[in-house]
C-alpha cells in the first residue's frame, strides 16, 4: 500500500515515536491526522508540517474523545480526498513500581489499572472505531487492500524489568492482539503488524536517570545507543507499504535483552 494519496490517525502523535511516524508519512506524500492532549505540541508539529496535520484533542482513557477526534478526522479526510489508510496508535504511558515494596505494601492497583487502561484499552478502543471506518474503504489492487493498523508494543512484553508489571502486561497484551487481529481483519483487506521497540530517545526515556539510562544502553549489542524515532517511523513506513507484513509482531531493539534490573 502506498502512503501517499493516503490519510493515517496517530494517536501520541505530537511527540516522540508517534512524531516520527507523522513526520514519515507526510514526508511520502500522506497525510496525518494526530489525536494528542498537549494540543500546544500538536499545533506545533502541524505549523511545521503545513497543511498535511490536522491535529484533534483527544484523551485515549475517554472513549467519546475518541469519537470526537476520530470523527473529526473522517471530516477532514472527506474534505481532502485523501482516503483513510490506517490507524497508529502510539499513545502510551508507564508508572514503575514493584508489586510489592521494600516494606511488602503492594501497589496501588489504580496506578496499574491507568497504565492498562492508556496503553491497552486505549489502543484497542482508537483502533476499533478506526476499523468501522477503514472497513468500507475502497479496496485497493491488486490484492484488494483497504489499511493497515499498527500498534506499538515494548521489549518489554517479552523481558521485562523489574517494576514493570504493570508496563509489560499491557505491552505484553497489545503483542498478543496482533495475530488474532489480522485474522479477525482478513475478510476486509485489512493488515496488523506491532513493532515492539526497546530503548528509544522519546518522551517518556527522556525523564530517566543517567544511571539508568547507561545500564540499559550497556544492554544494547549493537549498535550501542537507544534507538532514533525515524528508525521506528522508518519500520512503520515499511509495515505499511509492504502487504507480506501482517500479523507479526517485529522487535525493533538492537538485539537488547533488558537485565532484571538496573
Amino acid at each position: 500500500m502506498k502512503i501517499e494519496g493516503r490519510t493515517f490517525i496517530v494517536s501520541g502523535g505530537a511527540s516522540g515515536l508517534g512524531k516520527a511516524c507523522v513526520e514519515e508519512i507526510c514526508a511520502n506524500g500522506g497525510n496525518a491526522a494526530v489525536l494528542d492532549m498537549n494540543e500546544e505540541l500538536g499545533q506545533e508539529l502541524a505549523k511545521e508540517l503545513g497543511g498535511s496535520v490536522r491535529v484533534f484533542s483527544c484523551d485515549v482513557l475517554d472513549t467519546q474523545s475518541i469519537s470526537r477526534a476520530v470523527e473529526g478526522a473522517i471530516s477532514w479526510i472527506s474534505e481532502t480526498g485523501k482516503t483513510l489508510g490506517g490507524v497508529i496508535p502510539a499513545a502510551g504511558v508507564s508508572t514503575p513500581a514493584t508489586i510489592l515494596d521494600r516494606d511488602a505494601k503492594a501497589f496501588s492497583l489504580d496506578d496499574f489499572d491507568f497504565v492498562l487502561n492508556v496503553n491497552l484499552r486505549g489502543t484497542i478502543d482508537l483502533v476499533r472505531q478506526t476499523l468501522e471506518h477503514l472497513a468500507k474503504v475502497a479496496p485497493a489492487e491488486p490484492d484488494g487492500e483497504r489499511g493497515i493498523v499498527i500498534m506499538v508494543a515494548s521489549s518489554a512484553a517479552f523481558d521485562g524489568q523489574k517494576g514493570q508489571v504493570s508496563y509489560s502486561a499491557s505491552k505484553g497484551a497489545v503483542t498478543a492482539m496482533t495475530l488474532p487481529m489480522a485474522r479477525d481483519l482478513a475478510r476486509y483487506g485489512i493488515r496488523v503488524v506491532t513493532i515492539a521497540p526497546s530503548l528509544f530517545e522519546s518522551r517518556m526515556t527522556s525523564m530517566m536517570s543517567g544511571k539508568v539510562r547507561k545500564s540499559l544502553e550497556g544492554a544494547m549489542e549493537f549498535p550501542r545507543r537507544a534507538g532514533q524515532p525515524r528508525e521506528f517511523a522508518q519500520l512503520a513506513r515499511q509495515a505499511i507499504e509492504n502487504a507480506m507484513l501482517n500479523g507479526v509482531v517485529i522487535r525493533l531493539d538492537g538485539a537488547m535483552r533488558m537485565p532484571s534490573k538496573m
